[in-house]
């Protein structure tokens, strides 16, 4: 496939309408465009979503010629320290600079008065985001789904090989302590977001409490790491062009990283609750893409980082992700947002929990 054949994917294809309730103010944010920003002409504001994500909400802004996304918090309350916008984007500064996949951050804005949140703008970037399928114009034969496994090992490596202090990024996190803190952390979250009673839920929160092991040499980790957050090169699918939704990112365990990467990526063989939870199954189904052993061994070859205790991060991953699931089903049952796609998210915090506590007991 050449560069003259990606017509296929129109500019706006991998945007939706705004969603009703998400909606920005178009004048005062163009009037804040063109007072924030140089070399923006007269011509109108057009404003599209990025419609798949669950977190954050993002939007394609453009005028002209000139495209930038908006990321902002979801409606509603959230939870303390989450959604920051400002940490996010003095982070993106710094990251970019030592770990180009990172898009460029462009402005900050606190003023809430002009889209109703604080909100960063950063570059845009075009290529090939992969989640539930390949595009017609791709086939995903089993070679191609191989590198981009290794390519997804390799960028991950690469990430926690980057000197953090050289890098500025000593004051994003404390890894002493991290793991006790993020177990504690995630359980407070779940507790403040419960809707109902989840069998197993005590046990599995006590066993993560009872089995922390000692980090191993802290990095900059992701901490949202998976084949939706990257894009790679529509004409080379094992060239990754960017890396997204670093809200999470951090100075802790590299293993926690792994973990949570492995807790996104299904195979064929798992149960509905990791393949599916509520959509089509990823692409990492398919023949070719690395099994999550196969992934922790590549990745434990490459970096040369111990992974014998890997049981306990997927374990703590699988509960994390829950309470993420949870904390959004939480926001729906509320009536903080009317997104249809949450009302079934309770039963998916419900069956990761099964699979966590299963696995906590291998």
């Amino acid at each position: 496939m050449n560069k003259d054949q990606v017509a296929w994917k129109p500019a706006d294809a991998d945007t939706i309408v705004v969603r009703k309730g998400e909606e920005l103010s178009l004048e005062s944010l163009d009037a804040y465009l063109r007072g924030s920003l140089e070399h923006l002409d007269d011509t109108p504001l057009d404003i599209r979503q990025f419609g798949k994500g669950a977190s954050n909400l993002t939007y394609l802004l453009r005028k002209g010629d000139w495209e930038a996304v908006l990321r902002r918090p979801p409606n509603g309350p959230v939870a303390p320290k989450a959604h920051d916008m400002e940490r996010e984007y003095k982070l993106l500064k710094k990251i970019h600079a030592v770990f180009p996949l990172a898009p460029e951050p462009y402005v900050f804005c606190d003023d809430k008065t002009i889209i109703g949140s604080p909100f960063l703008l950063m570059e845009r970037r075009k290529g090939l985001v992969l989640d539930t399928e390949f595009p017609a114009s791709h086939t995903p034969t089993p070679e191609i789904c191989r590198k981009i496994s290794e390519t997804m090992v390799d960028r991950l490596v690469e990430l926690h090989q980057i000197d953090y202090e050289t890098a500025g990024l000593q004051d994003l996190g404390y890894p002493t302590g991290f793991m006790e803190r993020q177990v504690n952390g995630w359980i407070g979250r779940y507790q403040r977001a419960k809707t109902a009673e989840i069998e197993g839920v005590e046990e599995l929160m006590k066993w993560l409490v009872d089995h922390v092991p000692t980090s191993q040499k802290a990095t900059i980790i992701h901490y949202d790491y998976k084949l939706n957050n990257v894009m790679f090169d529509y004409d080379d699918l094992s060239k990754m062009i960017g890396v997204f939704d670093w809200e999470m990112t951090t100075i802790g365990d590299p293993l926690a990283d792994l973990g949570c990467a492995m807790s996104y990526w299904a195979q064929e063989d798992d149960p509905d609750v990791l393949k599916s939870r509520g959509k089509k199954p990823p692409v990492t189904i398919l023949p070719g893409f690395m099994t999550r052993d196969q992934f922790i061994e590549a990745y434990a070859k490459k970096s040369g980082r111990d992974v014998s205790q890997i049981d306990f991060y997927l374990t703590f991953a699988y509960f994390k992700l829950a309470v993420i699931v949870q904390q959004i089903y939480f926001r729906w049952k509320k009536g903080q947002t009317s997104d249809a796609r949450f009302s079934t998210y309770e039963d998916a915090a419900r069956g990761l929990i099964r699979i966590a506590l299963e696995l906590s007991k291998k």
